[in-house]
């Protein structure tokens, strides 16, 4: 059977997904003039805006919809998933996952933006939106069969990348650190520490978006700064460590053999996990952080759009590129051609601070699963109401929790392996609708003005929403065609 998956797995991130994959983040970088170079400064002000003023309810939205974003994206990818690209495509696949952070930071600017220009409301007057209403109101009704394609891939998706692989990973780095203490491995222990996450994520799921919304609000930063101190740590200790490891990672992009001691095999090998285990941390051309940035009350869609931008800088650029250096630079040994996951980057910390990180690894690691489970809960939650209806989000709630308990005791392997199939299938629809929406996006970028602050381009709000149903293409105001650039 993983034999079986493997070989899915390589078709669907074979050269075709790679190049559409680059290719569409590249045509959408030139198409805006590289916002994610030209905007990231204001993004960057934006962000840090919103902490002077705590009374600004567009601000702290639209905050709100990036944390729940990274809720879903700072995960074990981060953690395991950085790891598993180091061993079984060298350290040179961190090179290409930087490069499709970088055109991912863009395309994340678009999911972003296309999910407030083309997005409504509930039947509880809730904004909702998301790729699947982006195609079905922003490129016609004709084609809603991609949009049902979608929610069936973002539902497969949830119950895999989003709750399976989380606590497969999870499971790993306590029994690791446990074992530090002494206490050996269980069936039962998987378990009930898989019963403890189901029933927490289950009362959160239970509280509705405004719930998992304010759960990410307080976690995401708290995991994060704490993670990053830990890893900051690592490398002012070997801090002589560091050129060394950015010249492997470069180096090794085009020539693994040479880093890996012969070990690992070929370029193309290591720019396929670099991608593959690129989109599954940041998530950029699966469309997914659309649903949560689709709720984010703002003046002008490009504003949400600067939000994408920071979600894949932070999770790709930052939080993975500490994780690797980690890795490259504490002196553990790397098992090339061995994904074993967390266990590599626990190991990593150990031989710098000692057996006793392992548990505070194992703590970082629960909180971000944690809020990873909750993020793709809401994902797949609208992907099901998509499908059948608003009463669809309770019953799928109770079905992630049971999937929660499959990956307790799932292969490791197995679990990450079909989580990249689905993210490389979630990709293709959305990707095909971010064509087909590009000239849109191109212009409400154009139209965009940094230099107006709260006031609209197009004379109202962006509350001004349409009901979802019928699904039909948005009726309210467009932003005029005239202006100029950011």
């Amino acid at each position: 059977m993983t034999r079986v998956i493997d070989t899915i797995n390589q078709i669907v991130w074979g050269i075709p997904a790679l190049v559409l994959i680059i290719g569409v983040g590249l045509y959408l970088s030139v198409g805006t003039g590289w916002v994610q170079f030209r905007l990231f400064p204001q993004a960057l002000k934006q962000l840090l805006g919103q902490f002077r003023r705590k009374d600004d309810v567009s601000s702290r939205s639209g905050y709100r919809a990036l944390c729940t974003a990274l809720a879903a994206t700072v995960g074990t990818g981060n953690l395991a998933g950085v790891a598993g690209a180091i061993a079984i495509g060298g350290p040179g696949s961190i090179f290409w996952m930087w490069i499709c952070g970088i055109l991912g930071m863009t395309t994340k600017f678009a999911e972003a933006t296309l999910a407030i220009q083309y997005r409504c409301t509930d039947a509880g007057g809730s904004p909702i939106g998301g790729p699947m209403y982006m195609i079905s109101r922003g490129m016609g009704a004709k084609w809603k069969p991609l949009a049902v394609i979608y929610c069936i891939f973002g539902l497969t998706a949830a119950f895999g990348v989003g709750s399976a692989t989380q606590i497969n990973a999870v499971i790993g780095g306590i029994n690791s650190a446990l074992q530090e203490l002494g206490v050996q491995h269980s069936r039962k222990l998987d378990l009930m520490m898989g019963a403890v996450f189901a029933v927490l994520a289950l009362l959160v799921l239970f509280g509705g978006a405004d719930r998992i919304g304010g759960f990410a609000e307080r976690l995401i930063p708290f995991a994060s700064m704490g993670y990053l101190i830990l890893c900051v740590g690592v490398l002012l200790i070997r801090f002589n460590a560091v050129p060394s490891a950015f010249l492997a990672i470069v180096k090794g992009a085009w020539n693994p053999k040479a880093v890996t001691g012969g070990i690992l095999g070929s370029f193309f090998s290591a720019l396929r996990v670099g991608a593959s285990r690129g989109v599954f941390t940041n998530e950029a051309g699966m469309g997914t952080a659309a649903i949560a940035h689709a709720g984010a009350q703002v003046d002008h869609p490009v504003q949400q759009g600067m939000m994408g931008i920071l979600e894949v800088f932070l999770d790709t650029i930052v939080i993975c590129t500490l994780t690797a250096l980690v890795i490259l630079c504490s002196g553990a040994p790397i098992p090339y051609g061995q994904d074993l996951g967390i266990v590599i980057t626990a190991d990593s910390f150990s031989v710098v601070y000692g057996p006793w990180v392992k548990i505070v690894i194992a703590l970082f690691l629960c909180l971000f699963a944690f809020a990873t489970i909750i993020g793709w809960g809401m994902y797949g939650g609208r992907c099901a109401q998509f499908l059948f209806g608003l009463g669809a989000w309770r019953w799928f709630a109770v079905l992630l929790t049971l999937s929660i308990f499959m990956g307790a005791v799932v292969q490791t392997g197995t679990v990450w392996i079909i989580s990249e199939t689905v993210n490389g299938l979630m990709s293709i629809p959305n990707l095909i609708m971010l064509l087909y929406l590009s000239p849109e996006l191109f212009r409400l970028t154009h139209t965009y003005r940094s230099d107006r602050g709260s006031e609209t381009a197009f004379g109202g709000t962006y509350e001004d929403f349409n009901q979802c149903k019928p699904l039909r293409t948005v009726s309210y105001a467009k932003i005029p065609p005239s202006g100029g650039e950011g």
